[in-house]
């Protein structure tokens, strides 16, 4: 992993706050000529620190204003039932994470519906249909608290007394 210096950390933090910020913006905060801002991104891209941009969409404004944690057991945890599931869920428009888990729950699945009408229905068309399911637990999210990327403690210098 490449050893971070404080303009990189800075650049980082910068960037995961607002990612269309200029980079004569950028480098009046980092101290750094624009060009030479404008290289370290580079840098930062090309060795996979930063992986991408993009923007955050409204999605109250959209229509979606249903966020819906789904927990989901398979029938089996083989290769082949993890490989097969997870060939299926990537094709979900719905589900926009999926994490392979560890404990009870194999999976930890998000989705965005517009309702709980919607969500009845990607249930029923989506994620009732995935291979190797045995069980599916769904909660709907009240609100977000915090709905982060990145978490800014990961740029911070580590802290021995935590």
């Amino acid at each position: 992993m490449r050893k971070l210096d404080r303009s990189d950390i800075t650049l980082l933090r910068e960037v995961t706050s607002n990612a269309r910020t200029s980079h004569v913006e950028l480098a009046e905060r980092v101290g750094l000529s624009s060009t030479a801002c404008a290289r370290r991104l580079a840098g930062l891209e090309q060795d996979g620190l930063i992986e991408g941009y993009q923007a955050v969409l409204g999605l109250k404004a959209l229509g979606l204003g249903t966020t819906v944690v789904v927990r989901i057991t398979l029938d089996s945890q083989s290769e082949d039932a993890l490989e097969t599931f997870e060939r299926a869920i990537i094709k979900c428009p719905s589900v926009v994470r999926c994490l392979l888990m560890s404990g009870s729950d194999d999976y930890l699945v998000t989705v965005i519906a517009r309702d709980i009408e919607d969500f009845e229905h990607i249930h029923k068309s989506q994620l009732a249909r995935l291979p190797r399911v045995s069980r599916i637990q769904s909660s709907f999210a009240i609100r977000d608290v915090v709905n982060r990327s990145f978490p800014p403690a990961a740029l911070l210098p580590p802290d021995k007394s935590r």
